[in-house]
Order: C-alpha cells, then sequence, then structure tokens
C-alpha cells in the first residue's frame, strides 16, 4: 500500500504518447496492479490479444530487471498490469507471477 501511494502521487502521468499510468493499487494475496489507459485506441480499433501477446514480454522483462522493483521482487509480489481503452473499456489483463521473474 506504501508503494502504491507513492506512485499515486505522481499519477496520472504519461509513460509514452500511447500509454497513460493511472494508478497503482495493492490487492489481497500479495498483488500489486498498476491501471492504465491507452489513450489513443478504442477497444473496437485493437486486436486486444495481438497487443497483450506483443506487451507481455516486455513486461516480464521489465519486472525481472527493473531496479525499482527490487522491493517487489524480494517479497514475491504478483504484478499485474490492466490496461482500458480511452473510454475506460477493459481491454486486458497481465499477471507476473513470482515464479516467471525468478
Amino acid at each position: 500500500m506504501e508503494v502504491a501511494s507513492e506512485i499515486n502521487e505522481s499519477c496520472p502521468i504519461m509513460v509514452d504518447s500511447h500509454t497513460r499510468l493511472d494508478n497503482a493499487i495493492a490487492l489481497p494475496d500479495n498483488v500489486f496492479q498498476y491501471n492504465y489507459t491507452l489513450v489513443n485506441m478504442e477497444k473496437n480499433e485493437v486486436d486486444t490479444e495481438e497487443l497483450k501477446e506483443y506487451l507481455t514480454p516486455n513486461i516480464i522483462n521489465d519486472v525481472t530487471t527493473n531496479p525499482n522493483l527490487e522491493h517487489l521482487r524480494k517479497n514475491k509480489v504478483t504484478m499485474a498490469y490492466s490496461y482500458h481503452d480511452m473510454n475506460s473499456v477493459f481491454l486486458f489483463k497481465i499477471t507476473v507471477t513470482p515464479k516467471m521473474y525468478e
């Protein structure tokens, strides 16, 4: 919850020209979730499975190597990345479990 509060102080923040980090939340069962909006996309305009397949290896790599996530890795936190379209319609979620980054 402390990490989520720190992140949320600077949210929303544009991560790149298409992606905005809206907030982060601590969930039950040791899950930490980042909530993103794809600001230039509507659900009917995007192949969500293709986009999810594209993003998943990049997210796993970031979770595995990003020094800012060391505290979460040490505590074996499951990290979830939830994506919505520009109209707040849910697109998909990518979940990275400790087994995926150990």
